[in-house]
């Protein structure tokens, strides 16, 4: 594929990893699991991310489903380029600090990695941060000695505390991610629990 995934595209396809799904399925667990607080989803986002996906072969038609007087739904799946797409397009993103965003939308689906993986990629994007810090610091630091207005300093100040506080949350959260008692990792979620199941069922109603 040689456009890139948008956001919604790496969250469509990491659905699909856990079942084949339609695209009002995709939608409704969207909402249900509140990843809308993170992106716009509506449901012509989501059809035309699918279709996206399906022309560039990252996920292929399953088969069709109608339940009671609702329409045909047609059910889309996983295919072995679309699982690799999903491990890149995480990958990808996991070492950026440009693209908060995307960041945050490979972060949520961080777990498709293996453990080992994860923190070595965010170890990256700890350097990077760190090399961040270092330059609003030291422009700060010439700034204001030369007389510069603190108003106009103000977005410098705030973009210092941000980074300053993702260097700690990914301290935090490296440590826990070296926890083996941190369980990790698709098959680490009990999908067989009422509330997994009763979610589901809530999305296909």
């Amino acid at each position: 594929m040689t456009a890139r995934i948008t956001p919604l595209g790496i969250m469509v396809l990491a659905l699909l990893r856990e079942d084949p799904m339609h695209p009002y399925e995709m939608l409704r667990l969207m909402r249900l699991r509140h990843d809308d607080r993170i992106l716009n989803v509506t449901g012509g986002t989501v059809y035309h991310t699918v279709a996206r996906l399906e022309k560039a072969g990252l996920v292929a038609e399953a088969g069709t489903e109608r339940e009671g007087n609702r329409p045909e739904r047609t059910t889309y799946a996983l295919t072995d380029a679309g699982m690799a797409a999903l491990h890149d397009g995480v990958r990808a993103e996991l070492v950026r600090i440009d693209r908060p965003v995307e960041f945050r939308v490979a972060l949520a689906e961080a777990h498709n990695l293996d453990r080992d993986d994860v923190a070595a990629l965010l170890a990256v994007r700890r350097d990077a941060l760190t090399e961040q810090i270092a330059d609003l610091t030291a422009g700060l630091a010439k700034a204001r000695p030369a007389g510069v207005a603190e108003q106009h300093l103000v977005e410098v100040d705030r973009s210092l505390f941000l980074a300053q506080a993702d260097l700690a949350w990914l301290d935090a959260f490296l440590g826990r991610l070296g926890d083996p008692s941190f369980a990790w990792g698709p098959d680490a979620h009990d999908r067989t629990s009422d509330r997994y199941l009763t979610q589901r069922k809530a999305a296909r109603e």
